[in-house]
């Protein structure tokens, strides 16, 4: 009898906990902007991989479009302009391209705007991460673009094979993500073959790298996103790895988050308080698609989004810009778009508020 109690009193706690578990990431609410990007009328975005936004609120879009242009000289092939790099207003009306035909353009990955509002395009596929100033110039370059035919005077340097390790310097290996700490330090997450993190000064000087293939903290399975807060310190979303890791600009580990999925991006709000949002993409057109708002040291605020086509529904976020606490720009892979997300934090305190009286 007194075990049946037992059981019987165990069960009711679980029955009550549940909803309680449930309940411990409220959802918040939010509506998307309809008809965002207007385009030209003979131009027309592929799968959108980098999305940001500069101090005018000017919007960059990074987008892979197939368009893939080959020149062959005398003992090279090059291939250039499977990407696209575009410039809309705050209103999102189409204003330039960038980059047109750029040699470097092969396979967009990621593309981020500075405190000085130059433009870094990251490039999978040449393994280079392009710096253009406001105007549109390029003023460094990071990475070579592999040989498309073998150039015997040319003598790569060994890789480490294996770790993920690659080799000191900028020799990337599909570079992800690129972030910059207060001095103007660059920091690069190499992680579409390799695993590691390579810092420079801000003329491009290598300085240091770390990380390896692996699952121990300071090591990564496809470090995919980086972002750096006002203290400096670095978030490194491990993707392979589930989960978040902070380190200082010198690469010592000091935390790591693993309670927000699968994060594919992180991006970091301005102002005196600073959230984090990391994106847990879906891989199918229906499956779980959530973004998560954070506060800095790991505690989760709240989440919102699923999977699926429509209006307010994700195929794929590969990139997010939060310049503005709770207005959000996404780009995804699988739809082709851009989304404008505005947030509606107030209603979840309202809930609260009731829910406590």
């Amino acid at each position: 009898m007194k075990r049946s109690l037992y059981v019987l009193c165990v069960l009711s706690l679980c029955f009550v906990a549940m909803p309680l578990l449930a309940q411990s990431v409220p959802e918040i609410p939010y509506d998307s902007v309809p008809n965002l990007l207007k385009m030209p009328d003979d131009i027309y975005l592929g799968e959108v991989l980098g999305v940001s936004t500069n101090s005018k609120g000017h919007l960059f879009v990074f987008t892979r479009t197939g368009s893939v242009n080959v020149t062959t000289g005398t003992n090279r092939v090059f291939v250039r302009s499977g990407s696209r790099l575009f410039e809309f207003d705050q209103n999102g009306k189409y204003l330039r391209e960038i980059g047109q035909n750029l040699y470097a353009f092969i396979e967009a990955h990621n593309v981020k705007v500075d405190p000085q509002d130059n433009i870094w395009a990251v490039d999978e596929g040449s393994s280079m991460i392009v710096k253009f100033d406001p105007e549109g110039r390029v003023i460094m370059t990071m990475g070579r673009k592999p040989e498309a035919v073998d150039n015997p005077a040319r003598q790569e340097p060994p890789l480490a094979a294996g770790s993920g390790a690659g080799v000191p310097g900028d020799n990337f290996n599909g570079p992800s993500d690129v972030a910059w700490d207060a001095t103007g330090d660059i920091f690069v997450a190499d992680g579409s073959r390799n695993s590691r993190v390579a810092k420079f000064d801000k003329n491009g000087a290598f300085i240091k790298s770390w990380g390896t293939r692996g699952t121990a903290p300071g090591q990564f399975n496809a470090p995919h996103s980086i972002v750096v807060d006002s203290k400096d310190n670095i978030y490194v979303a491990d993707r392979g790895n589930k989960r978040i890791q902070v380190f200082d600009t010198d690469g010592n580990f000091k935390t790591q988050y693993t309670n927000v999925g699968s994060p594919w991006e992180l991006c970091i709000t301005s102002g005196a308080h600073q959230y984090i949002y990391s994106s847990d993409s879906n891989n199918t057109d229906f499956g779980p698609a959530t973004i998560y708002k954070m506060e800095l040291d790991g505690t989760v605020l709240g989440k919102f989004g699923e999977g699926g086509k429509q209006l307010k529904q994700f195929g794929t976020i590969h990139q997010m810009d939060c310049r503005k606490d709770n207005e959000l720009y996404v780009g995804e892979i699988t739809n082709w778009r851009v989304q404008k997300l505005i947030l509606k934090p107030e209603k979840v305190e309202s809930s609260r508020a009731s829910a406590a009286k």
